[in-house]
């Protein structure tokens, strides 16, 4: 027995031992060019009764083991509260080692929450939103479509951070292609030591679906992705931060603890960049990374 998901279904890295339920189907956003994870959805709520009988369709003995969940898809937090109070609460009732739920957000969805929403469901176990930055720069977030400024994102996590909920950021690299790419970098450093997440993301720009969007830019090339990793280290200097970028689409994997580990990550980086300036060829080449699945 399994449940049967309506794909594709994403989760974070870290969500890997995670019971996924998708809670809503496809992103209450969804209008962001750079992204092609969910194009092919439309969104909506799934009733409590969907997702009663999706945890049906599990041995009871496997519930039972169950310490952690992921609610999916792409901003499961758009859930209208009460209804998602009420998930919680079938989660406590049917796993009983519950320790942990977790789920995108978006600064839509924050926007829609009180503090006093944010600490109920926080009471209920929801303890880690990923969100999706993207970039600090505002000039970029508009050319993404990203909705929301940076200061309304910034404003929106201050939110979840009051509330006692764990944030993991994530922000692009290349995103803004070459023309503001110091911009970018230096922009999405300083609101990531504004904010100081629990964790922090480093992904790379890859096509998916976004080739639309790809030609909106100039992409960076390995070594100009390199140096933007470089001008986003010398302005991050979060507290109490884990950083990692560690995605499939890095080709540069970097993890530290802020503020214990900042200089070796900018020497790290730097010593990275002095060795790729003597390939020439791959320097100046565009990373391939994409994928076509979906």
């Amino acid at each position: 027995m399994f449940i049967r998901y309506e794909e594709p279904v994403f989760r974070p890295p870290s969500e890997a031992r995670s019971l996924i339920l998708q809670a809503t189907i496809g992103c209450s956003q969804n209008q962001c060019r750079f992204c092609g994870m969910y194009k092919m959805k439309k969104y909506r709520v799934r009733t409590l009764d969907e997702l009663r009988r999706d945890l049906d369709t599990l041995p009871v003995g496997w519930l039972e083991q169950v310490q952690r969940v992921f609610l999916a898809d792409g901003d499961a937090l758009a859930y209208p509260q009460a209804g998602l109070v009420a998930v919680l609460e079938l989660l406590h009732q049917r796993l009983p080692r519950l320790t942990r739920i977790a789920c995108y957000a978006s600064p839509r969805s924050l926007a829609g929450k009180s503090v006093a929403d944010l600490q109920a469901l926080r009471a209920l176990k929801m303890r880690i939103f990923y969100f999706g930055l993207e970039s600090g720069d505002n000039p970029t977030l508009a050319l993404v479509n990203k909705g929301y400024t940076a200061e309304q994102m910034l404003q929106q996590c201050m939110k979840a951070k009051a509330a006692g909920i764990k944030l993991s950021i994530t922000a692009i690299l290349g995103l803004a292609g070459r023309k503001r790419s110091r911009e970018h970098a230096e922009a999405t450093g300083r609101w990531v030591t504004e904010v100081s997440p629990e964790y922090f993301s480093l992904l790379t720009m890859f096509k998916r679906h976004n080739d639309a969007y790809f030609d909106m830019i100039e992409p960076l090339s390995h070594g100009e992705i390199i140096t933007e990793v470089l001008q986003v280290l010398h302005h991050l200097n979060p507290q109490r931060t884990i950083l990692r970028s560690n995605h499939v689409s890095n080709f540069l994997n970097l993890a530290g603890s802020y503020p214990k580990d900042r200089d070796k990550l900018i020497t790290q980086v730097e010593q990275v960049l002095a060795v790729a300036r003597g390939d020439e060829e791959w320097f100046n080449q565009v990373p391939d990374y994409q994928e076509e699945y979906y």
